[in-house]
């Protein structure tokens, strides 16, 4: 581990020497790409350069105590050389995660896909309340959310709904959100007071680059169409409804939330590479599950991830068994407490697998 903690620090110094030339800075793209690496290095040379520190100091308490130093000297040698080595451990398991594989995905905005399943209008009404979970979400983090499409059940329901959230490390922190999520609660029109258990499924698409995801226009069918509202009803009087089928894959993506053609063509295409992306991610993800199984679960859009409990206002992740009493705190978009939690899991898993 030493050696490339050392490897990673004179890369580090080389990425430093290259953004002070005259040449580079000048060269804006080759300078923000400089920065974006330098970036991402310095928390791991920070960690090894106070790694370092904490030996020296080691060494030179140990020298001390060689030396032959009085009892009351000795004494506090020995408690700072218990403290230092507690600070080592930790810190060194600090770099161990500090020098995992990180996803590629990461740092990327995402598109968010979430639809009613099981329970009919229930379920459609607790879709449209994990849209607006998401939606605070996303605002506590400033992130900018843009509704790509929406289909509606006019009575404050969701059917489907995809968002665009833009933000620094948005996939991050909500990729372990796709699955499965269950509502059990007492339903407003249900007059026996019976429980009544629901599902919504969520899907969270890292978004793709143009270079990342090729479509040849010609795998493409585009149909236009009015847009239509709930109950059928015509929302427009011109065809901007954009349905795009990608004959490949036979994946179909409709976008009708604009008056604008030309923009929900725009919309539809980015929901579509981003769906591209994430099949080709899935496929490959699948490779590697028959070696590991991550603790947080495959991300497989028909596992149960996570139960809302609203008689007894808790939230439980099946995932990691984390059982939280803070029901409406949630849904108002306090997600970080289960967030944190499921990254920590994901990284315990893979520090395991590669000890």
């Amino acid at each position: 581990m030493l050696e490339r903690l050392k490897t990673i620090e004179q890369r580090s110094s080389e990425i430093g020497l290259q953004m002070s030339d005259p040449a580079v800075i000048s060269d804006r793209p080759r300078f923000q790409q400089l920065a974006k690496a330098h970036a991402e290095l310095e928390p791991v040379v920070d960690a090894f350069q106070r790694h370092r520190k904490l030996l020296r100091s080691q060494e030179e308490t140990k020298t001390l105590l060689h030396d032959g130093v009085e009892n009351d000297v000795r004494e506090l040698a020995e408690a700072e050389l218990e403290e230092l080595a507690i600070k080592l451990e930790k810190l060194e398991d600090e770099l161990k995660l500090l020098l995992l594989p990180r996803d590629p995905a990461d740092e990327k905005s995402i598109i968010l896909e979430v639809r009613a399943g099981a329970g009919g209008g229930e379920a459609a009404l607790f879709a449209a309340e994990l849209v607006r979970m998401y939606t605070r979400y996303a605002e506590l983090h400033g992130w900018r959310v843009e509704v790509l499409s929406a289909s509606q059940t006019g009575v404050g329901g969701v059917k489907e709904a995809i968002l665009g959230v833009e933000g620094r490390g948005a996939y991050s922190r909500l990729k372990f959100e796709s699955g499965v999520h269950r509502v059990q609660r007492v339903p407003v029109t249900e007059s026996s007071g019976r429980i009544h258990t629901s599902t919504v499924t969520v899907a969270v698409l890292a978004e793709a680059e143009d270079v990342e995801v090729q479509i040849d226009p010609k795998d493409l069918r585009i149909d236009v169409f009015r847009s239509t509202g709930p109950g059928g009803q015509s929302v427009n009087t011109t065809d901007s409804a954009v349905r795009i089928t990608h004959l490949p894959t036979g994946m179909v993506v409709t976008c009708q939330d604009e008056k604008s053609q030309h923009k929900n063509r725009a919309k539809a295409m980015k929901v579509l590479r981003a769906r591209l992306l994430d099949a080709a991610t899935a496929e490959q993800a699948a490779e590697i599950s028959q070696t590991r199984r991550l603790q947080v679960g495959t991300g497989d859009r028909s596992e149960r991830i996570r139960t809302y409990n609203f008689p007894q206002g808790r939230v439980t992740d099946h995932r990691i068994g984390l059982t939280l009493h803070s029901l409406p705190r949630i849904l108002e978009g306090e997600l970080q407490e289960l967030i944190d939690a499921l990254v920590a899991s994901d990284q315990a898993e893979r520090l395991k697998a590669v000890v």
